[in-house]
C-alpha cells in the first residue's frame, strides 16, 4: 500500500479508537468517512492488490491491538480477578463464586465468533468492503440497536413473572448463566460485516438478555476484548508484507492515537451508560447510514 500519510494514519488510529467501542463500527467508519472525504483518502480503500486483498484494511483492522491493549488496561483488576477465577475453577474442577463465573461467560462467548471468524472473516470482508455496503449495515446497526431499547422497554411494563429475566433488574452479570451469556457473545458474529458495531450489537444483545445499559457495556467491551485482540494479531504479519513497504512509521502512530482514543472512549461510555441509552447512535447510525447510502448509491 503507498501514499498511506501520517496525517491520514493519525485520523484514521483516531477514528478507530474512538468508534470500535461507541457502537457505530469502526469497519464501516473506515470504509465511509475515506469515501466521503475523496481524493487520496478514497484511494485508501479503494487500491487493492492482485489477490483480492485490501492493505488498508489491514492496516486498519491491525490497529485493533493498539484498542484491546486499551481494554486491557481500563479493566484490568477485572482481568486479573478473571484469569484468577479461571485457574480456581480448573483447580477445582468447579465453577464457584463470581469470578470464576464471569471467566467461563467469556469463554463460551467468544468460542462462536472465533470460530465463525477463522473461517469466513476473510471472505465478508473482500466481499463487503466498499462503501455502499458499509451504509447499508451502517443503518442495519440503527435498526438493531433500536430494536433492542424497545424490547428492553417492553420487558420492563411487563407484569412481574412475565417476559422477564434475570438481571432485568440490573443484577451482576454472572447472572445470566452460560447459554445466554453464550448467545449474547455469538451476536459478535454479525460485526463480520461492515458497518454493523461489534460493541453495539452484543449491548443490544445483553440489554435483551437483561442486563442493564452499564453492565450490557462492561460485558460487551470484554467480550471484544479477547476477539480484537486477536484479529488484529492476525493481520499484523500483512504489515510486513511487501504491499505495506514503507509504512512502519505509520501503523505506529496510528496504533498509538488508536490506543489513547480507546482509552478515552471506554472511560466515556463506562460513565454514559451508568444513566443513559442507546437512543443518540440509533439516530446517528439511521441519519448516517441512510445518508452514505444516497451518496453512494
Amino acid at each position: 500500500m503507498t501514499g498511506l500519510t501520517y496525517e491520514q494514519s493519525v485520523v484514521m488510529g483516531l477514528l478507530q479508537g474512538v468508534t470500535e467501542l461507541f457502537p457505530v463500527s469502526s469497519l464501516g467508519h473506515s470504509l465511509l468517512v475515506p469515501a466521503w472525504l475523496g481524493g487520496s483518502w478514497k484511494d485508501l480503500v479503494t487500491q487493492s492488490a492482485q489477490r483480492g486483498h485490501t492493505p488498508f484494511m489491514a492496516f486498519v483492522v491491525a490497529l485493533h491491538v493498539a484498542t484491546a491493549v486499551a481494554l486491557i488496561a481500563y479493566y484490568w483488576r477485572d482481568w486479573v480477578a478473571v484469569v484468577s477465577g479461571f485457574v480456581d475453577s480448573i483447580r477445582h474442577r468447579r465453577i464457584t463464586g463470581a469470578d470464576a463465573k464471569m471467566a467461563w461467560l467469556l469463554i463460551v462467548g467468544t468460542i462462536p465468533v472465533g470460530i465463525v471468524g477463522l473461517v469466513a472473516e476473510k471472505p465478508l470482508r473482500t466481499l463487503f468492503a466498499s462503501p455502499l455496503a458499509a451504509a447499508v449495515f451502517l443503518t442495519v446497526n440503527g435498526g438493531i440497536l433500536l430494536g433492542a431499547e424497545l424490547l428492553k422497554r417492553r420487558s420492563q411494563s411487563a407484569p412481574a413473572g412475565r417476559h422477564r429475566h434475570a438481571g432485568d433488574d440490573g443484577s451482576d452479570i454472572t447472572e445470566l448463566g452460560l447459554p445466554r451469556g453464550t448467545a449474547v457473545g455469538a451476536s459478535q458474529i454479525l460485526a463480520l460485516f461492515p458497518g454493523i458495531s461489534r460493541s453495539g450489537v452484543t449491548i443490544s444483545a445483553g440489554i435483551v438478555a437483561g442486563l442493564d445499559h452499564e453492565r450490557a457495556a462492561k460485558f460487551a467491551f470484554m467480550l471484544a476484548t479477547p476477539v480484537i485482540l486477536a484479529a488484529g494479531a492476525l493481520k499484523i504479519p500483512e504489515l510486513f508484507g511487501p504491499d505495506a513497504h514503507g509504512m512502519g512509521g505509520q501503523v505506529v502512530v496510528g496504533a498509538v492515537c488508536a490506543f489513547v482514543a480507546a482509552l478515552a472512549s471506554t472511560a466515556f461510555l463506562a460513565k454514559f451508560f451508568h444513566t443513559r441509552t442507546l437512543y443518540p447512535f440509533v439516530a446517528y447510525c439511521l441519519i448516517a447510514g441512510i445518508a452514505s447510502i444516497i451518496r453512494f448509491a
